[in-house]
C-alpha cells in the first residue's frame, strides 16, 4: 500500500497540490483522474519522488518515503515499475533488449538469466516471436505491452502508469487496461494510474480519486462514480465521454 497524508506541493508562491490525503491499495488498480492542469501529474511525480513535496507525508507500506535519504530512496525505487505515457522504449534497441535493460542495470543476473526473465515477461504480455524487432517495427499497442513487460521485469511491488492509453484506439486501450489489471492482481502490486480516459475509469477503476484545482474532490470506485453527487466530477465525466465519442467519429 502507498499512502499520502496532507500532501502539499507549491512551485514558488503557486500552490499546485493542497492538503491531499489518500490510500492506494495493494492488488487494486488505483486511478488518479482530473482535468489537464488539475495537479494529477504533479501528484504522481511527487509520490514517485521525481518532485520534492512542500509538506505532508508519503508512505510506502511502513516506510516514510519523503524522509528517506538518497540511498534509501534508491532502494525503494528498485521496487518500482514505471509505464510512461509514450512507452519510452529505446529506438536503438530490440524488443528483447528493451526488456532486458533494467535487469542488466539493477539486478545481479547474468546475461542468460536476464534473457530468460525478459522472455518470461514478454510471454506474459502476449508478445511472441518479436524479440529481434525494433520499436518502429511494431504497433503502438505492442509497444505498450513491451513497456509493461519492461516495467514488471524486476518484479516490482509498486507500478506507476502515466496515461497508459495515450495515442491508442479504444479497442487497444481496453486490452491494455485489462492487462494492467490482470498483472496487478496476479502479482499483488500497488498500482497507481494517472488517466483522463473514462473508458479506463469504468473498466478498471477499483479505487479512484478525482483531483480538482489541486484538491482531492471525490473518492470512490467505478460503480459509485456515475451516481456521484459532485458537480465538478460530473462535468469532468460528461466532458470526457463527449471527447471520447467525438474522437471515434473523427477517426472513422
Amino acid at each position: 500500500m502507498i499512502e499520502v497524508k496532507n500532501l502539499c506541493k507549491s512551485f514558488g508562491e503557486k500552490a499546485v497540490l493542497d492538503n491531499i490525503s489518500a490510500k492506494f491499495l495493494k492488488g487494486q488498480t488505483n486511478l488518479i483522474i482530473g482535468q489537464s492542469g488539475s495537479g494529477k501529474t504533479v501528484l504522481l511525480k511527487s509520490i514517485v519522488g521525481l518532485l520534492d513535496i512542500t509538506s505532508g507525508e508519503i508512505w510506502y507500506d511502513t516506510l516514510r518515503f519523503d524522509q528517506l535519504n538518497f540511498k534509501e530512496k534508491k532502494a525503494v525505487r528498485r521496487q518500482i515499475g514505471m509505464l510512461f505515457q509514450g512507452s519510452a522504449l529505446f529506438d536503438f534497441a530490440t524488443v528483447e533488449q528493451n526488456v532486458m535493460f533494467p535487469l542488466e542495470m539493477f539486478s545481479e543476473m547474468n546475461e542468460a538469466e536476464c534473457r530468460e526473465r525478459a522472455n518470461f515477461c514478454l510471454k506474459r504480455v502476449n508478445i511472441l516471436n518479436s524479440n529481434d524487432l525494433f520499436p518502429s517495427e511494431i504497433s503502438g499497442g505492442m509497444q505498450k505491452r513491451v513497456a509493461i513487460a519492461r516495467a514488471i521485469a524486476l518484479n516490482p511491488k509498486y507500478l506507476f502508469c502515466d496515461e497508459p492509453n495515450s495515442g491508442l484506439d479504444p479497442r487497444t486501450s481496453i486490452l491494455i487496461d485489462n492487462l494492467i489489471q490482470e498483472i496487478t492482481e496476479e502479482y499483488q502490486m500497488t498500482t497507481i494510474i494517472n488517466t483522463h480516459d473514462m473508458n479506463s475509469v469504468m473498466e478498471i477503476g477499483s479505487n479512484i480519486i478525482f483531483i480538482y484545482e489541486g484538491q482531492k474532490w471525490w473518492e470512490g470506485n467505478k460503480d459509485e462514480i456515475i451516481h456521484a453527487d459532485n458537480k465538478e466530477l460530473n462535468d469532468f465525466v460528461f466532458a470526457s465521454q463527449m471527447a471520447r465519442t467525438l474522437k471515434k467519429y473523427v477517426t472513422k
